[in-house]
């Protein structure tokens, strides 16, 4: 008798667990699936801004809304690229992934204040995030003059747009 009340309790806890952490697990998780990045990625963001921050950063994606789901993935760059690591590599591999799901690369003043207030417990130097955001969008400026150079001179692509109106 005592095993099937020492179950049922701890079948309780963890319906209820699952309960309350369903909301923060879905934005998470839809943040991760537009990225096409495991979990891992943001959890690991989340355990390190700190419980009351995470909870601010999961409710901000919990909205369905686009703009929060591209300020959240800002902000997970930010914290890739400018706090976890800096190499050129990193700042490739995130450009790409920021691309690959339709958000524009480059980071707003906006969305660095945004990362610096998820990212408080951390104590980020503002100064040095603002000169870091400047130095990133320059080089993903001059990464895309260079590509799109490549594409009027090389290729044959043509617009949707400019594709009807020929025809």
């Amino acid at each position: 008798m005592i095993w099937i009340i020492l179950a049922t309790l701890a079948m309780v806890f963890v319906a209820g667990f699952q309960l309350l952490t369903a909301g923060s697990r879905h934005a998470v998780q839809r943040l991760s699936k537009r990225l096409q990045l495991p979990p891992v990625q943001v959890e690991s963001m989340t355990a390190m801004m700190g419980k009351e921050a995470a909870k601010e950063f999961t409710d901000y994606l919990s909205h369905d809304n686009e703009t929060h789901l591209h300020n959240g993935a800002a902000v997970l760059l930010i914290w890739q690229v400018l706090i976890v690591d800096g190499s050129e590599e990193n700042r490739q591999r995130w450009h790409g992934i920021l691309s690959r799901a339709g958000f524009p690369a480059l980071i707003s003043r906006q969305q660095l204040l945004l990362a610096l207030g998820f990212l408080r417990q951390l104590e980020p130097d503002s100064q040095e995030l603002h000169a870091l955001r400047e130095q990133y969008n320059a080089h993903v400026s001059s990464q895309k003059v260079e590509l799109e150079g490549e594409f009027t001179e090389t290729s044959k692509l043509v617009s949707l747009s400019e594709w009807r109106r020929r025809h």
